[in-house]
Order: structure tokens, then C-alpha cells, then sequence
């Protein structure tokens, strides 16, 4: 594999984290060697689908982590369900705050004073982050606990920054609590389903732009933004639901690449006035508002705005009185922007400057901008992309954030200060770094894992010095050495283009360098995604089983991909599938011709878009793939949601070539492969409409082939554990019997 280097500028600045943390570290590292070779000798186990189907080999973790407001503290689970408030410096737990009265906790948060609790019980999943929940407010000190409503089930509950209200949505409405007076103010009469939401995104935005809560408080705690969705334009998608003798249909609006989408408005509610002020985002209504974010000081609210082929961003200020706005700053792509760089939004202190990443410079990069959106400081430089900011020390005048600055498939933590001075490394493994800093940045509680091992948590304090060890999962090692666990093994492959790929290969259990194995690739392939990770996880149990029955397992991230600057990642736009499933074939072709591979047994597997890439290659590349599996496939992007789609392929209307060109439900006369197609009928992210619009073609095609529906499932189709086995089950039978 060909790694990435750390620019010799940047090398420069790298400080030593301290030869006790190298030493400490190294010890466990030891141990844990030492462990598995007595284990090695003694192993007799195998992995099994109850293993699967029950995470039996998942990392233990501090659950439940939230750094307390003074900086030398942290929260976290118990073992018991209770909360436990610990030291970062000793680990001596200071407090504990019993949660026993409490049913069927989910989550909880603190309010600014540490003093009270606002905990999420009986949790309902709507979609993927969204719920419903009966929310309950307890007061640390009494113990006393209180339902936030007596109303029905909330969404979205947030305390006020000085605590003294909770604000949530219901019934497409916007409320807010006051804890002391017991008083609930609806703030919001119009919501109606599908037809208008306040306080929630719909569908597209909650799937696409990766939010659930649409408000956001002031932060003086005297006013409220919040996301006004008109979905009436919008077109409904109904789903049969197999619930009795005549099945009910679950309606939803979702819209799909080229269609209308919801019109969306932002308002500001001042809570002494009671007063909306509609906010002036302009006269353009097809465009998206991917996030909001009060600005430092009262009264002035950012709100983001991006065109529909997304690639011209703005940011207005607005004026929470009156409404008005102005852009202050703006940014163009020939391709699209990503709106993810909008969560590295940060206002300092100074009231003059705000970071942002950007990827200006052809890597993702953090950048200090001023209100005439002129750049004051590029922070980070170098041919790697920054992947995570964790935020700005104001006292230290430090930027902390994570990179692939080493090797695309690898993560760091740093940071930095103005101009990119006194850069520090302060994750010290190698592998996949993350971390969650103390709110005065002080200490930060690392997470660590490679390939091979599962996750060892620490406190780490700013100096990059651990101060100790939280979560080693040392039983965890000693499990995988019983159960005679494969090692991943990373390689790069060279595809015809001459572009190196990173992948990584899990070989048989006692592998025969002279013998001939049957291969099972698996990717996801989606933009800016990777598989090809130096982190442990991503279906570990379920290869880990193939690998022992003989079959050799394969991921390697193709052209599309992340944390590759951004040629590599958008070199695919308006022709989704196309290089990514060139790139798979040519995997395959480079796995044939291995001597320790059997050329005519090679298989490719994914889920979602994984699953789509999975069609595509095998209609594309049968002559080198065997088999195939596709979960939850895309098989026509005029199926899918336009936000999605559109940011890479523009919509249908523009580019019906890319559109056509590469669906797989185009190319169906290709098959001569076995193909397993799997979809959830209840899946209202990828409607099963793509799996049946692909069974039809292949009808008429005269191919024979595979399918599985599970009744009522969505897209990760685990509702129970029996459909979990019942999914594995049949995954690993078609595998055996067919590849």
C-alpha cells in the first residue's frame, strides 16, 4: 500500500506526545501480543451465525459520553443504567446520578448549570434519525423526575442555553416548556402531516442533509429559529404495509431526482414578544437551506443557502427583528459543494472572524474567514483532507481537528494554531483516531482501533500525554485469537488507468499460499465513502465466518471515494456507477490472476449503494465476477430522492444519459452471473420499487435469478433477530452453494 506522507513543512511542527504515553501504550500493545500467542495455541472456536446476528465480537465503549461545563469533568453510563459523573485527571467519579425511576432511558443531556437533566425515555424510530419520545426533566440534586409532557410523545427536546426552557416539537408543531412556571407554549398552530412541518425537517432533508432538529435557540435564550416546510407540492410515496388482512399503505412525501420539493421558510419567534419574523432568504424557492446557526451576539441569525445542483453556497446574515438580509459570503464549484462543511462553521470570540472547511485549494481544508468572506488564514495545508473539527480553544488560540493526513485510510487528531503554526499531532497510534474534548479543551477522551483491533478509549490530556486507560477490550483480543480471527491485510491495486486503489484482504483460516480460494468483495462505493478503513468493524462477524469455511474477503475503495482530495472523490459526477464499477471489475481482474485465488469463483457483495455497484459490476464485469449480492439496491436513479441524486448527477431532465447510461435495470441482458437481490418492503429510504422495476427487466430478459423480500423491513432490514438470521442465513447459503 502507498501511503500518504506528512508535508515536510508540516513535519517540522510535529511535537512528541511524550515518551510515557509511547511507553504506556506500547505496554498494552505487548500484552495484548502476548495474550495471543498463548491463546494462539489453544484455539478451537469458530464464528457462527448467532455470533452475527448478536454483535457478539462489538468493542466495549464509554457510553453515553458528555464533557460537564467546567471543563474538568465528564459524564457517562454505568454499567448499572445509572449516570456517573468522573474526573478527567484522577477517573474518581465525583457523583452519581441514579436513573431507577426512570423507564427505558435512551439518551440524556445536561442543561448550562450541570444542575438538571433532560432524558429521552420510550423511544420511537420514525427514520434514520428522527423519533418520537416521552421526554422526562430530572433534577440532579432532589432526584425528582418529570415528564416534559403530558401531551403525547415529543420530538427534538433542547434546553435553553441558561436552562430555564425546553423546546420541542409535536405533531409538526413547535412548543416550548417553561420549567419553572410548568407553562407550554405552542409557538406553532399550522402543522398538519404531509402538508406542513415546523421544528422537523421532511424526509429528504432529515436523509440527505443529515438533521432531525430544525430550531435552533439564541443564544440568549430569548428567541427561537426554526424551519418552516411546505410539502404540499411535493409528491406522495405510499408503501404497503403488511399489518393484517387488508394491508394499510404508509404515505410519505418524497421527492424524487427532477421533481418539487418541499418550499422552505425561516422564522424567528421572540418568546417575550411572541412575535415571528419571517426571515428574507430571498425570492428563489427551489433551493435548499442545509442549516441555520445563531451568530455570536443577540439578534443576528446565519442561515446557509444552496442552489438545487448545489454547487453555489451562500451565507446570509439576518436580522432575528426584522428579517433582513445580506450575503457574507459565497462559494462556486464547477461540480457541487458539500454541505457538510457547513457543521466546521465556528464564530470566534473576536466577533471579526469565523472557520469554515473548504476545499479551495483541491483538498478539504480549514480556513479563517472574515464577514466580507475574504480569506484571513488558510490553517491547514497539504495534500490530505481534514475529516473532523472538533472546535477552537479561545485561550489557547488552538484549532483542534482530525485528518488522513498520513494515509487515506488512516485518521489523526491535531492541532494547530493562526497560520498554521505550532502544529501538534495528538493522537499517537496509527489506525483510526477520534476524539471528544473536554468543553475547555483541556483533556480529550481518545478512541483508538486498527483493522485488527478493537477500540481502546483513553484520556489523553491537551499535551497529547495519556493520563490513562478507560476501555482496553483485552477480552475481546483474547476472543478473537479463540476464535481463530483472520487478520485484514492491506494492498493497493493498479487499475488500467494506472490509479492506485487501497484495499485490504482477509485470507482463509489456515490459508495455503499453494492452494486456490474462492473471493468475496465487498464495498459500499458511494461518494466520498471508504470501506478500505484502518479501523475495526463493517461487517466483522459475518466475513470473519466466510473467511473460515475457505473464502477469501476483499474491500477496495475505487474512484469516488473519500478523504482523497477532491478529484479523486468527484471525478464521478453526472455518471454515478460508471468509474466506481470500472473499478471493481478491475479488481476482479486483478484478483484472477493471483495464484492463490480461483479465477471463476469471484464474487462481489454491498448494501444500498453497495448494492447498486454490486449489479453494476456483475452486469458489467461477468466475465470476471461469478456472483453477486445486492441488498437494498438503487437500480435506476430516477428512483431516488433528488437532494442525493442531483448533487451528483444534476437531474434527469439535464443529463438523461447519465441517468440511463448506468442503471443497472438498462443492462439487465448482460447477466450470466448468479445474482441474490435483497430488499425490505418497508424501506422508505430505497423503495422497493427498485428491486421490483429490476426483477421485471430481468423477466423479460430471460435471466433467472435470486430474490429475497422481508415484509415490512427497512433499509438495514433488523427489525428482530429473526430476521437478522434469516438474512445471514440466506446470504451465507447462496454464497456457499453459488460461489
Amino acid at each position: 500500500m502507498v501511503a500518504k506522507r506528512v508535508d515536510s513543512a508540516q513535519s517540522m511542527h510535529l511535537t512528541n506526545n511524550g515518551m510515557r504515553t509511547k511507553m504506556m501504550l506500547g505496554a498494552f500493545s505487548a500484552l495484548f501480543l502476548m495474550v495471543g500467542n498463548v491463546c494462539g495455541q489453544v484455539a478451537t472456536k469458530f464464528v457462527k451465525i448467532d455470533d452475527v446476528i448478536k454483535y457478539s465480537f462489538y468493542p466495549q465503549r464509554v457510553w453515553g459520553l458528555n464533557p460537564m461545563h467546567d471543563g474538568k469533568l465528564y459524564s457517562s453510563f454505568t454499567q448499572t443504567g445509572d449516570i456517573a459523573v468522573s474526573s478527567y485527571q484522577t477517573g474518581a467519579v465525583v457523583k452519581t446520578i441514579p436513573l431507577g425511576k426512570v423507564e427505558d432511558v435512551s439518551d440524556y443531556a445536561f442543561d448550562a448549570s450541570d444542575s438538571k437533566l433532560l432524558i429521552s425515555t420510550k423511544v420511537n424510530q420514525i427514520y434514520r434519525h428522527s423519533f418520537t419520545a416521552q421526554y422526562v426533566v430530572l433534577d440532579v440534586a432532589s432526584g425528582e423526575a418529570k415528564a416534559l409532557s403530558d401531551s403525547g410523545a415529543q420530538q427534538q427536546a433542547t434546553f435553553s442555553p441558561d436552562g430555564t426552557k425546553v423546546a420541542f416539537t409535536r405533531d409538526n408543531n413547535l412548543f416550548v416548556k417553561d420549567l419553572s412556571s410548568g407553562v407550554e407554549t405552542q409557538i406553532t398552530t399550522d402543522g398538519v402531516r404531509n402538508k406542513i412541518i415546523n421544528g422537523t425537517p421532511d424526509w429528504v432533508y432529515e436523509e440527505e442533509f443529515g438533521f432531525s432538529q430544525a430550531y435552533a435557540w439564541s443564544n440568549d435564550s430569548k428567541e427561537l429559529a426554526y424551519y418552516r416546510f411546505d410539502e404540499s407540492g411535493v409528491k406522495e410515496f405510499e408503501m404497503q404495509v403488511y399489518d393484517g388482512l387488508y394491508p394499510s399503505v404508509a404515505r410519505f412525501k418524497y421527492p424524487k431526482a427532477g421533481e418539487a420539493n418541499s418550499v422552505v421558510s425561516i422564522y424567528c419567534y421572540n418568546l417575550e414578544t411572541a412575535h415571528k419574523q419571517l426571515m428574507d432568504v430571498g425570492t428563489e424557492t427551489d433551493m435548499y437551506i442545509p442549516r441555520i446557526k445563531w451568530a455570536r451576539g443577540s439578534g443576528n441569525l446565519v442561515i446557509a443557502r444552496l442552489n438545487r445542483l448545489q454547487n453555489k453556497l451562500e451565507l446570509l446574515m439576518a436580522s432575528s427583528s426584522t428579517g433582513s438580509s445580506q450575503v457574507f459570503y459565497n462559494e462556486t464549484n464547477t461540480r457541487f459543494l458539500d454541505y457538510e462543511n457547513l457543521d466546521n462553521l465556528y464564530f470566534l470570540e473576536d466577533g471579526k472572524t469565523f472557520t469554515l472547511t473548504s476545499e479551495k485549494d483541491g483538498f478539504r481544508h480549514l480556513y479563517l474567514f472574515d464577514f466580507n468572506g475574504k480569506t484571513v488564514d488558510q490553517l491547514t495545508h497539504g495534500k490530505f483532507d481534514v475529516t473532523k473539527f472538533y472546535g477552537f480553544n479561545e485561550d489557547r488560540k488552538e484549532f483542534y481537528y482530525q485528518a488522513a493526513a498520513v494515509s487515506p485510510t488512516q485518521r489523526e487528531v491535531y492541532a494547530v494554531g493562526f497560520k498554521g503554526k505550532k502544529l501538534r499531532k495528538l493522537s499517537v497510534k496509527s489506525g483510526t483516531n477520534n476524539a471528544d474534548f473536554s468543553s475547555d479543551f483541556s483533556f480529550f477522551i481518545g478512541r483508538n482501533s486498527d483493522a485488527n483491533t478493537p477500540d481502546l478509549s483513553a484520556v489523553f490530556a491537551n499535551s497529547g500525554e495519556l493520563v490513562r486507560v478507560l476501555q482496553d477490550n483485552a477480552a475481546l483480543r483474547a476472543k478473537m485469537i479463540e476464535y481463530n480471527w483472520q487478520k485484514k491485510e492491506f494492498f493497493s491495486v493498479k487499475t488500467p488507468e494506472n490509479i492506485t486503489l487501497n484495499g485490504w484482504m482477509i485470507k482463509p483460516y489456515n490459508f495455503d499460499p499453494t492452494k486456490r480460494y474462492p473471493v468475496l468483495m465487498y464495498q459500499y462505493s458511494g461518494p466520498d465513502s471508504q470501506t478500505a478503513l484502518d479501523e475495526f468493524g463493517g461487517f466483522t462477524e459475518w466475513f470473519q465466518l466466510l473467511a473460515q469455511k475457505g473464502y477469501i474477503i476483499v474491500s477496495v475503495d475505487g474512484r469516488g471515494t473519500g478523504a482523497r482530495g477532491e478529484e479523486f472523490r468527484k471525478c464521478t459526477y453526472k455518471q454515478l456507477g460508471k468509474l466506481e464499477s470500472d473499478d471493481q471489475v478491475s479488481v476482479a481482474r486483478y484478483l484472477r490472476d493471483q495464484p492463490f485465488v480461483e479465477a471463476t469463483r469471484i464474487g462481489i457483495f454491498g448494501w444500498s449503494y453497495g448494492g447498486y455497484m454490486s449489479l453494476l459490476s456483475v452486469l458489467k464485469g461477468g466475465e470476471y465476477l461469478s456472483a453477486a449480492v445486492a441488498v437494498a439496491p438503487v437500480t435506476n436513479w430516477r428512483f431516488y430522492d433528488n437532494i442525493y441524486t442531483e448533487r451528483y448527477m444534476r437531474t434527469p431532465q439535464e443529463n438523461p444519459d447519465g441517468y440511463d447510461s448506468n442503471s443497472p435495470i438498462n443492462q439487465v441482458n448482460k447477466l450470466q452471473s448468479n445474482l441474490l437481490v435483497i430488499h425490505g418492503t418497508g424501506d422508505d429510504n430505497v423503495h422497493v420499487q427498485n428491486s421490483i422495476a429490476l426483477s421485471s427487466e430481468l423477466i423479460n430478459a430471460g435471466k433467472q435469478f435470486d430474490m429475497m423480500l422481508y415484509p415490512n423491513e427497512n433499509h438495514g432490514i433488523r427489525s428482530t433477530k429473526h430476521v437478522m438470521r434469516h438474512l445471514y442465513e440466506r446470504m451465507t447459503d447462496f454464497i456457499l452453494t453459488k460461489l
